[in-house]
């Protein structure tokens, strides 16, 4: 089973190979097996991308945003006639099942495109009356952006960031995650067919020294990460020093509140998308599902029969329902949060170990993880085990759950299941998160903004919001008299 791409990067609108950098494997999780091999950027390679997009932006941005939608617009469309072939690439390169996507990764970076392509062209400055002379402000694009991806949503995240860019004027160097490297390449060449002029999106791989060349190098105006909460701040840490602008979508520990009153199989469906789809890979998950006293046993009754059906196997079989990790390094790493959880107290009620799966013996497979009697001091319960290990915690009041849910140094999401409409609002109101539901959870339409508060990052993607990071406000002060001066 091979996916190895044309050439390991993509600039000026064609791929580029320098096998001087360092080789970098290609796994499928499922197996193990090696589907590809690239190599990391070069200095060469990146100075090759960076240089391309400088001289690349210029032409773009005095285009009519109308014009730049409309090549945005051509490039969703041909996302969506691909969407096959590129949901099989996806799980090949993350271990993500078939199922999931052909639905949320791919059509939601289409969904992106096509949403910036169309609202650039009414995304403006104002008209400010300054009582006979008038002033006005004017969106400029930043110049070159650097978009780091996750390797959770590798299309997708590449088209949440460079769609808002490149409507916006600006170029933009993109660097995939050393896991998930293929399918930002396909998106380029899907850029390109659909007319976007050379040098714009630019793909350059690599691990973490040649993120750190592109974050410190003097051509890059932005940089827009999408990682774990340590790499952000070292990625924001060096933006500012060179007073770059910067978002940082981060991660979480992210409560769900349970009420009384609430429909359960609406709230355990709720909780176990925030928790295992994606194999629980997911940065907005709610890891930590606060479940009121009166229906504590309920809810676990039907939370645990729900996830023993869940079906574990062949990401490329259409009923697959839940793959492997990512890779060796993950497996192992969330197998001792497992491990963990079980000698901090807190009883084990569904999954904790690897499934035995024929043919996959040597893939990255772990069962869906279900902990109750959690407390809010257990090492499980604070930190990001990026898995499918969800914890279960009781409480009694509301004013107890919420204070519980804020302590916590992260704000990426929050979620609460109620019938009393009132009291969501109220509790989602009070709860430190940026991005939030109400009776469902994990939904992230385009239209909406996307990211976190506290340590969970700066900044949104997605959303009109994601236009005006991707731009900066001129101010303009236009005199219609004479000129008052005391001199």
């Amino acid at each position: 089973m091979k996916a190895q791409p044309k050439a390991s990067h993509y600039i000026n609108g064609s791929h580029v190979e320098d096998e001087q950098g360092e080789p970098i494997d290609v796994i499928y999780p499922a197996t193990g097996e090696t589907i590809a091999r690239i190599h990391a950027a070069t200095p060469n390679i990146v100075e090759l991308a960076v240089e391309a997009a400088v001289e690349a932006q210029r032409g773009w941005a005095r285009l009519r945003p109308v014009e730049r939608g409309r090549i945005l617009r051509r490039a969703a469309d041909l996302l969506r006639e691909r969407n096959e072939e590129l949901a099989r690439l996806e799980t090949l390169d993350t271990g993500k099942p078939i199922q999931e996507t052909l639905v949320a990764d791919a059509p939601s970076a289409a969904d992106a495109l096509e949403f910036f392509g169309g609202a650039v062209a009414a995304f403006n400055g104002e008209f400010v009356d300054l009582g006979g002379s008038f002033g006005y402000t004017r969106r400029e694009p930043l110049g070159v952006c650097l978009g780091i991806g996750a390797w959770n949503y590798p299309i997708q995240i590449a088209g949440w960031k460079s769609g808002p860019a490149l409507a916006m004027g600006n170029a933009m160097v993109f660097k995939p995650s050393e896991n998930t490297p293929l399918t930002a390449l396909a998106l380029a060449e899907i850029y390109t067919e659909a007319g976007l002029p050379d040098g714009l999106f630019n793909v350059v791989q690599g691990l973490g020294p040649v993120g750190e060349a592109l974050t410190n190098h003097p051509r890059i105006d932005k940089i827009s990460l999408t990682g774990s909460v340590p790499t952000g701040r070292k990625v924001l840490a060096a933006a500012g020093s060179y007073m770059k602008h910067a978002t940082m979508e981060l991660g979480g520990k992210s409560p769900i509140i349970v009420f009384d009153d609430a429909d359960i199989e609406n709230a355990v469906g709720g909780a176990m998308l925030g928790n295992f789809y994606s194999t629980g890979q997911v940065c907005s998950n709610g890891t930590r599902v606060f479940v009121q006293s009166g229906v504590r046993d309920r809810f676990l009754e039907r939370l645990l029969e729900r996830t023993k059906s869940i079906r574990i196997g062949d990401p490329l079989d259409p009923d697959t329902q839940m793959g492997p990790l990512v890779n060796r390094a993950q497996h192992d790493k969330v197998m001792a949060y497992i491990a963990l959880g079980q000698s901090e107290g807190a009883h084990l009620l569904a999954g904790g170990g690897v499934p035995a799966l024929q043919g996959f013996d040597t893939g990255c497979f772990i069962e869906p993880t279900v902990f109750g009697n959690v407390t809010d001091t257990m090492r499980i319960a604070r930190e990001e085990i990026f898995g499918p290990v969800m914890c279960v915690l009781d409480f009694e009041t509301e004013d107890e759950a919420i204070a519980r849910a804020n302590d916590t140094e992260f704000g990426l999401s929050a979620g609460v299941f109620t019938t009393d409409i009132t009291r969501a609002h109220r509790v989602i109101g009070e709860l430190s998160a940026g991005t939030c539901w109400i009776n469902t959870y994990n939904l992230t339409p385009v239209e909406l903004p996307f990211g976190g508060v506290k340590q969970s990052g700066i900044g949104r993607e997605n959303g009109l919001a994601a236009l005006g990071h991707y731009s900066q406000l001129k101010s303009v002060y236009v005199e219609t008299g004479k000129v008052e001066s005391p001199y």
